[in-house]
C-alpha cells in the first residue's frame, strides 16, 4: 500500500468516477484504474462497486477511507519537519480571475509569509479546482461565489469539509449595446426583461448562474462563449450579458456598451481550502484583504 495510491483513492472517493478523478490528478484514466486494481489486489479485496453511474465504496472501502486521510495527512506533517523546507502551497484559481485578481492575492502571500512556495495553478472549470483541494492536490483554490454559504452561487460541491474566506467583491455589470431597445431605459425590473435575449457562456460559468440568479428563467438563453465572446456578441445587439466590471470597463467608456440600469449584486473571490487539514497553517490571516 502507497501513498500514491491512497491519494488516487481518496480522489475517486471524491469525484466518483475514474475520469473525474484523472483530471482533478493530472493523471491518465489509465493510470487511476491501475492504481486502484493494484491497490486493491495488495489488500486482498475490492474496495469499490462499479456500476454505469459511478463508483461507491465498498464495506472494506469505508473502513480504508479514515485510515487512508489519517495516513496521507501524517506523511504530509513528516514531509514538512524532516526536509525543514519551504511550506508548499499549491493554489489553483480560474482563468476569468487570474491575470485580474489572483496576482494581488500573490503579492500578499509573498509579503506577508515569504516561508511560503507557492504554485499557482489556473483551470477554466470550477469543479477540477474544487475537486483538487478535495482529492489534496491543491492545498487552495481561488473561485467566484456569492456572499451566501459555500456554494450559494449554484454549483456542485465535492464531498469533503470545506472552509472558505472571502476576499475582495467583483462587481458585475448588466450591459447592452447602445441599439438594444433596453439601452435608453432609466430603470429596470426583472418583469422587463421578460423574453429579452441573455448572452451567456457554459452552465457552470460564475457569470452564467449570477445572470440566472438575477434574471430568473423568464429570459431566452442564448450560448455565445467565454467572457470575450460574450462581450463582442453583446457589442453586436445580439443580446444583453451580465459581465464583471473587469471586462466592459473599456467599452463601456468608448460606448460600445451601455450599462443598464438594473444593478447586480457583486460575486466574491472566495479562498476554498480543506477544513480538516491544516496544511498551511496561518493562510487565512496571510490572505485576508
Amino acid at each position: 500500500m502507497e501513498l500514491r495510491q491512497l491519494r488516487v483513492f481518496e480522489a475517486v472517493v471524491t469525484h466518483r468516477t475514474v475520469s473525474a478523478a484523472a483530471v482533478a490528478l493530472g493523471l491518465a484514466p489509465s493510470s487511476v484504474s491501475e492504481q486502484i486494481r493494484t491497490l486493491e489486489l495488495g489488500l486482498g479485496t475490492e474496495l469499490f462497486d462499479r456500476a454505469p453511474h459511478g463508483m461507491a465504496l465498498t464495506a472494506a472501502g469505508e473502513r480504508l477511507l479514515p485510515w487512508s486521510r489519517k495516513l496521507l495527512d501524517q506523511a504530509e506533517q513528516a514531509r514538512r519537519e524532516v526536509v525543514a523546507d519551504r511550506a508548499r502551497l499549491r493554489l489553483g484559481a480560474l482563468e476569468t480571475i487570474a491575470t485580474t485578481h489572483v496576482p494581488a492575492v500573490l503579492a500578499r502571500l509573498a509579503e506577508r509569509r515569504p516561508d511560503l512556495d507557492v504554485s499557482l495553478h489556473t483551470d477554466t472549470a470550477r469543479d477540477g479546482l474544487l475537486g483538487g483541494v478535495a482529492a489534496g492536490a491543491l492545498e487552495a483554490a481561488l473561485i467566484l461565489d456569492t456572499a451566501g454559504p459555500l456554494g450559494d452561487l449554484g454549483f456542485y460541491l465535492p464531498p469533503a469539509p470545506l472552509d472558505h474566506l472571502d476576499l475582495n467583491e467583483v462587481p458585475l455589470a448588466l450591459v447592452a449595446a447602445p441599439v438594444h431597445p433596453l439601452s435608453g431605459a432609466t430603470a429596470l425590473t426583472r418583469a422587463d426583461l421578460h423574453g429579452q435575449r441573455l448572452l451567456v457562456s457554459a452552465p457552470a460559468c460564475s457569470f452564467r448562474l449570477a445572470g440566472e440568479r438575477l434574471l430568473g428563467h423568464d429570459v431566452e438563453r442564448v450560448r455565445t462563449g467565454g467572457v470575450a465572446v460574450t462581450r463582442a456578441c453583446a457589442e453586436q445587439g445580439l443580446g444583453i450579458a451580465l459581465l464583471p466590471e473587469f471586462a466592459v470597463q473599456d467599452p463601456l467608456a468608448s460606448g460600445a456598451l451601455v450599462r443598464l440600469p438594473l444593478v447586480p449584486p457583486p460575486l466574491r473571490l472566495r479562498l476554498v481550502w480543506r477544513a480538516d487539514r491544516e496544511t498551511v497553517p496561518g493562510l487565512r490571516e496571510a490572505a485576508a484583504a
